[in-house]
This record gives structure tokens, C-alpha cells and sequence, in this order.
């Protein structure tokens, strides 16, 4: 336990170093939200090309890597700019070509195709949330929240109770404890942080809560799984006591696109605070 302490007390600086940043382009939204996003892209796209390096020979692997970053900035782009549907369609058709490009490169398309997806998508998500009129900031806020507090209560909740791992194949750290703890957490601060935002319907933010741990969880452990097909602890060395950005914001690259789908599905009033 006391090893891990300094570990966990860098991760904990790293974070409050980095949430005032995160936090305030979120306040401002527009363009310099789109902006941060963006920025966001390129470090994940180079995390991903670096994660998925053992699949490609140099070559191959500069054609990859730039398809998932230019896809990944035009969607975002078009987004920013007040263009959802042609964004939308700009993602899935880039993730085609991009495929395409790789395996003219005789590298394997799969991985090109996914890693446009898995950085182009949540970038989307994420503007079109904060988009939403009226809606955008507190809905967003609310988002981070949840996850932020998925990983930390799955996190406590894992070392304090132990217990079955949840896919030790993938992530041996993982247990149904912090499973259960980070959805018991999301669902609490999600009905306080639904409440402080002028909400009645905490029950309905509290089960989103829940799912949402669920989803970010998920996300934790494909990118687990990535970097263990890759041979690596890491995505990158970005931020020191976290790894790189993909390492930080896995949760979120789930959670992001499945609450804006939801978004789009029911409309975005009921999305929890209305």
C-alpha cells in the first residue's frame, strides 16, 4: 500500500494541475472549446499510431497515423462550424478511406479504421454537447463529473474490497468491486450534480449515472486491451503519474458518444436536468 502512495499522489497533482485548464475551455465553449478539442485529437492520434506501431512497418505507419489525424481534425472542424450531419458523414466516410490508404500502405486497415473512429467520435460527441442550447455547459459539466468520479470510486472501491477481478485477461487490476463502487459513485454525484444544476429528476440522472460507469468503464478496458496487444503500459508519457492522454480520457471516449447518442434519441431536453 505505502508504495503506492507516491504514485497516486502524483496522479492526484497531475489531475488538479490539469482540470483548471480543461475546465475553463469547457466554460468558454465555441471555438475554444472546438480548439482544445481538436489539439486533444492530434495527441490521441499520435498515441494511437504509436499503440498500434507493432501492426506497421515506418511507412505504413506515417500513412496510418496521418489518416487518423486528418479525419479525426476535418470532422472536427466541420462540428465546430455549426455542421453536425456533414461532420458526421465526413467521420465514417474518412474511416473508409483511411482504411483504404493503410492497406494501399500494406498496413492492416483495421487498425487505421478504428483509430479514426475511436479519436474522431468523441471529439464530435463532445462539441455537439456543449453545443446544445441552453443545454450545452451544464450538460457537459455533469458529464465530466460522472466520469471523473466513475474512475475514482471504482478506483477506492477496487483496493478497499478486492475481490474477483472483472476481466483479468485484460486489465488483471480490475475488479467487480470497483465496478459496483464506480457505478454506486456516478449514480450519487450525478443526482448532486443534476440537483445543483436546478434538476428535478434526480432518479433519471442517477440511472444515467449508473450506465454511464458502466460505459466508461468499458472504455478503460479496450484501451487496456489495446495496449496490451501492443506490449505497452501506456499510451504515451504525457501527463506524469497518468501516462498518456488516451490513458486519462478512455472513459470519457466511450461515455461522450453514448450520452450524445442518447441525446439524440430521446432530444436533448431530457437529457437528466429539464
Amino acid at each position: 500500500m505505502a508504495e503506492r502512495d507516491p504514485a497516486l499522489r502524483l496522479r492526484v497533482l497531475s489531475a488538479l494541475a490539469l482540470l483548471p485548464i480543461a475546465l475553463a475551455m469547457v466554460w468558454f465553449g465555441g471555438w475554444a472549446f472546438a480548439a482544445f478539442v481538436a489539439l486533444a485529437v492530434v495527441v490521441m492520434g499520435l498515441e494511437w499510431a504509436r499503440l498500434t506501431a507493432f501492426r506497421y512497418n515506418r511507412r505504413s505507419g506515417r500513412v496510418a497515423g496521418a489518416a487518423v489525424l486528418v479525419v479525426g481534425l476535418a470532422a472536427t472542424l466541420l462540428i465546430a462550424a455549426g455542421r453536425p450531419e456533414a461532420a458526421l458523414v465526413c467521420l465514417i466516410a474518412g474511416m473508409l478511406l483511411a482504411g483504404l490508404a493503410a492497406r494501399a500502405a500494406g498496413a492492416p486497415p483495421a487498425w487505421t479504421t478504428l483509430g479514426v473512429g475511436y479519436v474522431g467520435l468523441p471529439a464530435l460527441a463532445l462539441i455537439w454537447l456543449r453545443s446544445m442550447p441552453d443545454l450545452g455547459l451544464s450538460v457537459l459539466l455533469w458529464l465530466l463529473v460522472v466520469v471523473w468520479t466513475t474512475d475514482t470510486a471504482a478506483y477506492f472501491a477496487g483496493r478497499a474490497i478486492g475481490g474477483p477481478r472483472l476481466a483479468p485477461a485484460i486489465s488483471p487490476s480490475k475488479t467487480w468491486a470497483g465496478l459496483c463502487g464506480g457505478m454506486v459513485g456516478a449514480a450519487l454525484t450525478g443526482m448532486l450534480a443534476a440537483w445543483l444544476l436546478g434538476s428535478g429528476r434526480l432518479l433519471l440522472a442517477g440511472g444515467l449515472g449508473a450506465l454511464l460507469a458502466v460505459v466508461a468503464q468499458l472504455g478503460d478496458l479496450v484501451e487496456s486491451g489495446v495496449k496490451r496487444a501492443a506490449g505497452v503500459k501506456d499510451s504515451g508519457t504525457l501527463i506524469p503519474g497518468h501516462g498518456g492522454l488516451l490513458d486519462r480520457v478512455d472513459g470519457l471516449l466511450f461515455a461522450a458518444p453514448t450520452l450524445a447518442l442518447l441525446g439524440l434519441i430521446a432530444g436533448g431536453e431530457s437529457l437528466a436536468w429539464r
